[in-house]
C-alpha cells in the first residue's frame, strides 16, 4: 500500500494562489513526492488522496497534455499517479482512480451509496413478464445462463443458483467505486455506480448507470458516442457504439452493438453482433448476429444465428399479454422478412423463410429448410447439409472469435455434426420412415406437426442423414484408429473400447457447450445440494465438460455402432472396419460433391446478372470474374476440392492397415 503524507503549509499555500480549495486540509493526504505545480482550480472534500504528476499524455492530433487536476472537484476520491484529470462540469465523487487514467470533460462520475456495479440485476429473459429471470453478474457464461433461464422445472436448483449470484453481487458490493489504470473518459455525460477496468475507452456516451465495465490489457472495453446503458455488465473485448441503448443487458466477451442498436432485458454471449435493428427479452448465445434496421428479435433463444433484414417474431396473442417463447437452435438463419409466431422450435442449422404461424417443432429434423407458401409451412428435412453456406458458417465461426482475454467465460464447441445433432438425425430418419411408413410411400404429401413434407424431400431427407450419421460415424472410428499398426482383431477391438462411459444416451446444447445431459444433470444435483456453490466452480464443471467433449464422444458413437452397422463393438473384425471406412468415404466425398455443385450455381450466367452493365455477354463475364474470380480458384472450392483428396486418402490409409491385420 503507497504511503501518503499531509500537505505542508507551503503546498496548501501554493494550492490556493492556483485557485484551490478544500473543506479541510487535513484531509487531503498526498504520495511523498507529490508536486504542486500540475493541480489548478481544483476544490477537495472528504477523503482525498494525490498521486505524483510526473508523465505527459500525447493525444491524437499530436497534442501533449501534462499529467495533472484542472478545474475539477473530488469528493472522497483516489488519485493515481500520472493521471491526468480536467474540466469536470459538475464532480467525482467517491472513486478509487488507478495510474496513467486521462479524463477529461466529463459531466459527472460518482457512487451513490452501496452498490453492485450491476450484479444481481434481474434479467427478465424469454419472458418479458417474468419467470425466467436471470441473474447477471461478472462471471456470467452462456451455460449458466441457460440452466438458469430454462431449468425452472427443478425450483430448489433456481433457488440455489440465486443464492449463489446474489453472494457474488454482495461480495462486490462497494460505496466506492473503481476506474482502472490506462482507462480514458472523455466527452461524456453522466456515469453512475460504474466499475471500470483497465484500459477501457469511453468517448461520448450519454449515460452510464449501474454497471460494470470490464476491461482489462489484453482485451479492452470501447464504449462510444451517444451510449446509453442502464443495469448492465460490459464483458472484456466487447465495443457498444454509436447511439446503442441497454437497459437490463449482459453483454459478453468480444460482442459488438451499435449503429443505434436498442436492447432491454437481453443477454449477448461471446462475439455476438447488433446493430440497427432491436432486441427484446432475447437470450443470443455466441455469434448471433443482426445488421438490419428492420429486424426485431423478441423472446426468443438464439445461437450461431443470423437474421436476414426484417425478421420479426410474436411473442403476444394479444389474450394473457406476451407470454410465449421459442428457440432457434444453433445455426438457424432466417432470411429477409421472415416471421415466427411463437411458441416454436426451429431445429439446428436450419433456413427459416417466409411468415410462419402454425408453431412448428422441427427440433429433431435438423439441417432442414422452413418454407412458406400460401400460408401453410413446407418442410424440406435435411436439404442444408448439401449446402455451400452450412459449410462456410461452420468455417467461419473459429476464425471470428474475437475473444483476446485469457481468462473466457463461454465454452463454445463449433462442431457441425456432434453426438447432439446426429443424435437428431437419428430421430429424424426414424420420423421419416415412420410417416413414410404411415402414409404410404405413394403419398404426394406427407403431415408432420402443423408442417407439410412433399414426398421428394422426405425420401431426400432420410438420404441426406444416412450420409451425414456415415460420415459422423466413420469419422470418430478412423480418428480413434489412426496411427496404431493392429496386428489382430482383438487389439482393434481393445482400441476401440471407450475410455469412459460417460457420453452415453442424451446429448444437449447448452448455448455453445455440447455435452451429455448425464454430466449437466450431475452439475445441476451438485449445485442442488451444495456440492457446488460458487460460480467459479460452476464455470471450472463446464470447462471440465468441454476440455473431455472428443473422449465422451467417442463413447456415444461406439454406441452408435451396433444400431447403425449391425456390428457389435466387442466383436468388431478388420473386415468390418473397412465397410464402415468406405461408405464414410462415399459419404464424405458424396457430400462435398453436393456441395461443390451447390457452390457452382454462384457462377451461373443467372448469377452474373447485374454485372457487364453496359455490355455484351462476354463483357459480363469478364466482370464478374474480375469481383468474384473464377470458379475454379475460388478459396472455397479448391478447399474443397483439397478435402476430398485429403479424406480420400486418410480413408484408404486405414483400410491398407485393416488389410494387413493378421497377415
Amino acid at each position: 500500500m503507497e504511503d501518503y503524507r499531509n500537505l505542508t503549509g507551503d503546498e496548501i499555500l501554493r494550492l490556493k494562489s492556483q485557485s484551490c480549495q478544500a473543506d479541510d486540509w487535513e484531509n487531503i493526504r498526498v504520495s511523498e513526492n507529490f508536486s504542486t505545480e500540475f493541480v489548478h482550480h481544483a476544490r477537495f472534500s472528504g477523503e482525498v488522496k494525490l498521486g505524483v504528476f510526473q508523465t505527459e499524455f500525447t493525444l491524437p492530433g499530436g497534442i501533449r497534455k501534462h499529467s495533472g487536476l484542472r478545474h475539477v472537484t473530488l469528493h472522497n476520491v483516489t488519485v493515481g499517479d500520472n493521471c491526468c484529470i480536467e474540466n469536470i462540469q459538475n464532480y467525482i465523487a467517491n472513486y478509487e482512480i488507478g495510474h496513467d487514467t486521462f479524463i477529461e470533460n466529463v459531466d459527472i462520475l460518482l457512487v451513490d451509496g452501496v452498490s453492485k456495479f450491476g450484479n444481481g440485476v434481474e434479467v427478465s429473459v424469454l419472458n418479458e413478464t417474468g419467470g425466467r429471470e436471470v441473474v447477471i453478474n461478472d462471471k456470467l457464461s452462456a451455460h449458466l445462463a441457460y440452466i438458469m433461464a430454462l431449468y425452472r422445472h427443478r425450483p430448489e436448483l433456481t433457488a440455489r443458483l440465486k443464492e449463489i449470484a446474489d453472494y457474488y453481487a454482495g461480495k462486490h458490493a462497494s460505496s466506492v467505486g473503481t476506474i482502472g489504470c490506462h482507462v480514458t473518459i472523455l466527452n461524456t455525460g453522466s456515469v453512475k455506480n460504474v466499475r471500470i477496468g483497465d484500459y477501457a475507452y469511453i468517448s461520448g456516451a450519454c449515460r452510464l448507470s449501474n454497471g460494470s465495465i470490464n476491461s482489462n490489457e489484453a482485451a479492452p472495453v470501447r464504449v462510444g458516442d451517444g451510449v446509453i446503458c442502464d443495469d448492465f455488465i460490459l464483458s472484456s473485448g466487447s465495443h457498444v457504439d454509436d447511439g446503442a441503448m441497454l437497459t437490463r443487458c449482459f453483454v459478453g466477451q468480444a460482442c459488438k452493438l451499435g449503429h443505434n442498436y436498442s436492447a432491454s432485458d437481453s443477454l449477448f454471449f461471446s462475439n455476438c453482433q447488433g446493430e440497427n435493428g432491436e432486441a427484446c427479452a432475447i437470450f443470443a448465445g455466441p455469434f448471433t448476429v443482426t445488421h438490419h434496421k428492420s429486424t426485431l428479435l423478441i423472446a426468443g433463444m438464439f445461437s450461431f444465428m443470423n437474421a436476414g433484414s426484417g425478421s420479426n417474431q410474436s411473442n403476444h396473442m394479444y389474450k394473457l399479454g406476451p407470454i410465449h417463447q421459442g428457440t432457434l437452435e444453433r445455426g438457424a438463419k432466417t432470411t429477409s422478412d421472415s416471421y415466427i409466431l411463437w411458441p416454436a422450435r426451429v431445429g439446428a442449422f436450419s433456413l427459416v423463410m417466409g411468415r410462419h404461424v402454425n408453431h412448428s417443432d422441427t427440433s429433431n429434423l435438423p439441417f432442414s429448410y422452413l418454407i412458406e407458401q400460401n400460408n401453410t409451412t413446407y418442410l424440406v428435412p435435411g436439404v442444408n447439409l448439401r449446402s455451400v453456406g452450412t459449410i462456410r458458417d461452420a468455417q467461419k465461426w473459429p476464425k471470428r472469435d474475437g475473444r483476446k482475454d485469457p481468462n473466457k467465460l463461454d465454452f463454445i464447441n463449433y462442431n457441425l455434426l456432434s453426438p447432439y445433432t446426429v443424435q437428431k438425425m437419428f430421430k429424424g430418419r426414424e420420423t421419416l420412415l415412420n410417416l413414410r411408413q404411415a402414409s404410404g410411400e405413394l403419398s404426394d404429401i406427407y403431415s408432420f406437426h402443423s408442417a407439410k413434407i412433399r414426398n421428394s424431400s422426405l425420401v431426400n431427407g432420410i438420404r441426406f442423414y444416412e450420409i451425414a450419421i456415415h460420415k459422423f460415424l466413420g469419422n470418430s472410428v478412423i480418428k480413434r484408429l489412426e496411427g496404431i499398426d493392429f496386428r489382430n482383431d482383438d487389439e482393434i477391438r481393445a482400441r476401440l473400447r471407450p475410455d469412459t462411459s460417460i457420453g452415453s444416451g442424451e446429448w444437449v446444447d447448452i448455448s455453445g457447450l455440447i455435452a451429455p445431459k448425464s454430466e449437466v444433470d450431475m452439475l445441476i444435483a451438485n449445485i442442488e445440494n451444495g456440492t457446488v456453490n460458487r460460480l467459479k466452480e460452476i464455470n471450472a464443471e463446464f470447462e471440465r465438460m468441454h476440455r473431455n467433449y472428443y473422449t465422451y464422444e467417442w463413447t456415444w458413437a461406439y454406441e452408435k455402432l451396433e444400431e447403425y452397422y449391425g456390428v457389435k463393438p466387442e466383436e468388431v473384425t478388420a473386415a468390418d472396419i473397412i465397410r464402415i471406412v468406405e461408405k464414410w468415404k462415399d459419404a464424405v466425398i458424396g457430400l462435398d460433391h453436393m456441395v461443390y455443385e451447390d457452390a457452382k450455381k454462384e457462377f451461373s450466367l443467372a448469377s452474373m446478372t447485374g454485372f457487364g452493365a453496359d455490355g455484351s455477354r462476354l463483357e459480363k463475364e469478364m466482370d464478374f470474374e474480375q469481383v468474384r474470380g473464377d470458379f475454379e480458384s475460388n478459396p472455397f472450392v479448391t478447399a474443397v476440392l483439397k478435402h476430398i483428396e485429403v479424406k480420400s486418402a486418410l480413408g484408404e490409409e486405414l483400410i491398407e492397415r485393416m488389410k494387413r491385420v493378421g497377415n
